[in-house]
């Protein structure tokens, strides 16, 4: 479904008129890891820390954990500004990178951090039902992987299914070039195994909501990988898989993407308070 500028701004306007008057709070550098899994590991010690915002005045706040871009080589975590003062709490990851780390331990630092943030939002207000995961480009790619791959969270005890939803942004949905480059394998040579989300699609996943920018400007096959994701999701039985393609972006879409990850998280609060 393309989206055009027109429908970026009602959704900002509807947002902007919405705002409550909603004290924040923001904590720094926690780490996610128990103190035995960093114990002996420099790497995890220093790397693998998140950020958590979140509303001190709000009883069952929805929270979105996010995950940055970088082509699992890059980045650091953030609290998006267009995620802030919108009654939701954000938590913001940082994970292992390529070269110094190699697959899978991004995808068990991701695991790790949402399984943190699932155990431990109900000790802040939040609803530990209510627990969102997105990210952008590599975080996209990290928030399918778990969500669609139950074996990262079974590791805590946790099931993937009781996320409340995914919002991938322009990830790969193919095995993540990084992961490919690992190997000594060409970015332009497609692969689709354990290592990417498209082996895991099932009828039972969260709710999922893939969106990536103009497939004339995206990085290469960006929007057809997504596409294909979304048919074989309803191929295998999921009800609940939406592709948004943004009009006149490319692969940096998060602002006009943010608007509509908002849109699905309230829209899904509002379904479970209706239960």
């Amino acid at each position: 479904m393309k989206l055009t500028l027109l429908s970026f701004l009602i959704l900002f306007l509807s947002f902007a008129s919405s705002a409550q008057d909603i004290n924040y709070k923001l904590l720094n550098d926690l780490p996610y890891y128990e103190q035995s899994a960093q114990q002996g590991n420099d790497y995890i010690q220093s790397r693998c820390k998140l950020d958590f915002y979140y509303p001190e005045n709000v009883e069952n706040f929805p929270t979105v954990v996010w995950f940055h871009g970088g082509g699992l080589k890059g980045g650091s975590k953030e609290i998006p500004d267009a995620l802030k003062n919108k009654g939701i709490a954000v938590v913001g990851v940082n994970y292992r990178l390529y070269p110094k780390a190699k697959c899978p331990a991004y995808l068990e630092d991701a695991a790790t951090a949402v399984a943190w943030t699932m155990k431990n939002i109900s000790k802040y207000g939040g609803d530990s039902n209510l627990v969102f995961v997105s990210g952008h480009s590599a975080g996209g790619y990290l928030t399918s992987m778990i969500g669609l791959d139950k074996s990262w969270l079974k590791k805590y005890d946790l099931d993937a299914n009781n996320l409340a939803g995914l919002i991938p942004f322009s990830g790969h949905t193919i095995t993540h070039m990084t992961v490919r480059e690992e190997r000594g394998i060409p970015d332009t040579q497609p692969i689709v195994d354990k290592y990417a989300p498209l082996y895991h699609v099932r009828a039972d996943a969260s709710p999922l909501l893939l969106i990536t920018g103009d497939r004339e400007m995206e990085m290469l096959g960006r929007y057809e990988e997504n596409a294909y994701m979304m048919r074989m999701m309803k191929i295998a039985g999921h009800q609940r898989t939406t592709l948004y393609e943004l009009d006149g972006y490319g692969h940096g879409m998060t602002y006009p993407a943010f608007p509509l990850l908002i849109e699905f998280v309230r829209n899904i609060q509002r379904e479970k308070a209706a239960r």
